[in-house]
């Protein structure tokens, strides 16, 4: 469950801190702990909310993996929910973290589809100045990181729509096609759905908390939700046209359609014609047509067969077989 437990203390390295000693750690006024939890069990996340102080509904709503995306202030500490990208084939799945940041502490909690944060971390130790600020420069890496996940994952889905795109552009009717369209969308739409929520959580922390968020680092705090605006737009773009690829298929394949009961109406107008003559006279007869006239049949036969021939050349003028 425990993924990783250090603190921070300025000119200093980060250094691994035991949960049972957290209590005492915390009360330094210069450092700050990062604590990562990944899919922690009630027990242990009660024994957290202790050493931290966390308020119960935040601590109830972490452990359940189905938030919404959100931000939320319980006394001094914030309570944060982003969905995390993370690609499994052709799938893209999605989990969740959950936040707590207060002055002296951060709190990360995994659930479900997410990448390691270990890159996180090493990028934040490499900036012992940043870390200074306190526990908002690392937010600020993990929101990042997040962030530059969905762009990733619009980049990978910008590839194969192309492809499908190519699939569309036929007068086929292709279901297989079009089912992926549909699952293509839907992965778009779960994917602007789960970015658009952090352009609202970048907006408050910009706004308040300065406590948390000081101001060097509300310029990164604005870098990521233009990002996160980025991701917004590129799906959306990508959802339209899709369905403009759609609608081209649709009408594609109506017009095929179109041709295809032009040349069966051509057909049966000039069946018609034999059809009309013959059914005067039936199929019983002498040397007909006018009763015993010798050359009769072969010369209505014969004007059977010009009468369809000539519209047979019309219909074949007129485009239509």
């Amino acid at each position: 469950m425990i993924v990783n437990s250090m603190v921070y203390r300025p000119g200093r390295a980060g250094e691994v801190v035991n949960v049972d000693d957290i209590s005492e750690v915390i009360k330094e006024p210069d450092a700050f702990i990062w604590l990562g939890l990944w899919q922690p069990e009630p027990e242990f996340m009660y024994k957290v909310q202790e050493e931290f102080c966390l308020h119960e509904l935040a601590v109830e709503d972490a452990l359940n993996a189905h938030q919404r995306p959100k931000i939320e202030q319980y006394g001094d500490s914030l309570f944060i929910v982003v969905k995390t990208a993370h690609q499994e084939g052709d799938i893209v799945a999605f989990g969740e973290t959950h936040l707590f940041i207060g002055k002296n502490f951060l709190i990360t909690v995994r659930h479900g589809a997410s990448d390691s944060y270990s890159p996180v971390r090493e990028r934040a130790s490499q900036r012992p100045g940043m870390l200074a600020y306190g526990p908002g420069f690392p937010l600020y890496c993990l929101l990042d990181f997040i962030v530059d996940h969905y762009a990733e994952m619009t980049i990978s889905l910008s590839v194969k729509i192309s492809d499908l795109e190519e699939a569309m552009f036929r007068s086929e009717f292709d279901r297989e096609a079009v089912q992926n369209v549909y699952t293509m969308r839907r992965h778009l739409l779960s994917l602007q759905n789960a970015a658009a929520p952090v352009e609202e959580i970048c907006t408050q922390l910009i706004r308040l908390h300065e406590d948390i968020i000081p101001k060097p680092l509300r310029v990164y705090i604005r870098d990521v939700q233009d990002h996160a605006r980025h991701v917004v737009n590129d799906a959306e773009d990508m959802r339209e046209m899709l369905t403009s690829a759609m609608h081209v298929n649709l009408a594609l394949v109506t017009v095929q359609q179109n041709e295809v009961v032009k040349k069966l109406a051509g057909w049966g107008a000039i069946l018609v014609v034999p059809t009309v003559i013959f059914s005067m006279y039936g199929m019983n007869f002498d040397h007909m047509p006018e009763l015993h006239t010798r050359y009769g049949y072969p010369a209505v036969a014969g004007l059977t067969g010009i009468a369809c021939v000539a519209l047979w050349a019309r219909l074949r003028r007129s485009g239509w077989l």
